[in-house]
Parts: C-alpha cells; sequence; structure tokens
C-alpha cells in the first residue's frame, strides 16, 4: 500500500555535480539553454515592469490631455480656415467643369475634381453640429462617418487617376489625342491633391510642437 509513497520519497534528488558548489564537470547543454533562457526572460520582465511602473502614471494625469481638447481655435484662424474650406471647393467645381472633356488621357481627373469640390464645400456650409437631441447627433454621426469613408475612397481613387498618368502630353495639335491633357486642369489637380499631404506634415509638425510647449507650461504636480 505504501510502496509508491516510498518509491517517491527514496528518489535521488541529490544535484549534480556542476551544480553544486565547486563542484567539478562539464555543464550540459540543456543547462546553458536554461541559463540562456532564464536571463533573456528576467531582461523581459524587467521591461515589463518599467512599462507597468510608468503607463498608469501617464493615462492617471489627465491635465495634458483635457488642455489639448479643450484648445480652440481662435477667431481669426476660424474664418481663415473657413475660407480656405470653401475657396479651394469652388476652384475644384470649377475647373473640372470647364476642362471637363479636355483629358483624353485620364478623363475621370476633371469629374474627381467636380464630385469632391462639391462634398468639400457641402462640408465646409453645412456642418453637422452635435445638439441635445439624441436623433439628431445618432444622424450627424452616419453623416459624418459615410461622408468621410466615400471621400477617403474619393481621394485614394483621385491619388492614382492623377499620379498614374504624370506626366500627360499637354500639346493639344499631336496626331495622338489619346495621350493629351489639359496642361490647367492637369496641374491644378496634381497639386490641389499634393496639397493635402503637404498639409497633413505640416498639422503634424505643428501637433507636435504645440505638445511640446503644452508639456513646457506643465504645472509641477502634473508628473509631464
Amino acid at each position: 500500500m505504501f510502496e509508491p509513497l516510498q518509491s517517491c520519497l527514496s528518489v535521488n534528488t541529490s544535484l549534480p555535480a556542476w551544480a553544486l558548489p565547486g563542484g567539478g564537470g562539464s555543464v550540459p547543454v540543456e543547462a546553458q539553454l536554461y541559463e540562456s533562457l532564464s536571463r533573456e526572460t528576467g531582461e523581459v520582465a524587467r521591461i515589463y515592469i518599467k512599462v507597468a511602473l510608468i503607463v498608469p502614471d501617464i493615462m492617471s494625469n489627465t491635465s495634458l490631455i483635457q488642455r489639448i481638447c479643450s484648445t480652440q481655435l481662435s477667431t481669426p484662424a476660424q474664418v481663415l480656415s473657413k475660407l480656405l474650406g470653401c475657396a479651394l471647393p469652388i476652384a475644384q467645381v470649377a475647373i473640372g467643369s470647364v476642362y471637363l472633356h479636355d483629358c483624353p488621357r485620364q478623363y475621370l481627373i476633371p469629374i474627381y475634381l467636380i464630385v469632391g469640390g462639391v462634398f468639400g464645400f457641402v462640408l465646409s456650409m453645412l456642418p453637422c453640429t452635435q445638439d441635445d437631441s439624441t436623433n439628431s447627433s445618432r444622424i450627424c454621426i452616419i453623416w459624418n462617418s459615410l461622408t468621410s469613408f466615400f471621400l477617403l475612397g474619393w481621394f485614394i481613387a483621385g491619388n492614382v487617376w492623377i499620379y498614374s498618368i504624370y506626366e500627360p502630353n499637354y500639346n493639344k495639335n499631336t496626331t495622338n489625342v489619346d495621350s493629351y491633357c489639359n496642361k490647367t486642369l492637369y496641374l491644378f489637380a496634381f497639386w490641389s491633391t499634393t496639397l493635402v499631404y503637404i498639409l497633413l506634415g505640416v498639422s503634424f509638425l505643428c501637433g507636435c510642437l504645440y505638445c511640446f510647449y503644452l508639456c513646457g507650461r506643465a504645472e509641477p504636480d502634473d508628473d509631464v
């Protein structure tokens, strides 16, 4: 009845010679792998502990985030952004309509300008504002989501249409009319699309500088 227990107790639990202090013998390969794994695991554990200690402090400090979210543009900046938001769509619709049939190389470029200009003008003139009505808030979220996804897809398609034919033939008096595209139309579409990337880069840079500015002005108890 007690034979299994006795057999367990009689197991030799002595350490090998290489594991004893001052013991001789070469270290087996298994022991070397175990030691290497232990060192790597310990390093990962130390990194995890450092991150676990830093993240709660950052997440608990909401003063800087509240400052960024509560910041509003000044009145001149709002007026300037509104004017730019209206001027560019109007120019897109005008250029696309005037040169609607003047780009056989890629006939979708003027259509891209017209559609993008119409949507941009509507969004800039009729912003979807949030109010206390729950139904209106849901409609606003749906409207903004649909228009954002559509404009993003339309912008990507315009990039393909414009950059794929760079640079077209601007001379209309040629035997091969299929390669022709009006210079004013194409350059306007090219630079108005490229301007989006330039503005994104400038906005990102200004946002980073503004965050550094807020961090410099943070109070001593903010721990920023």
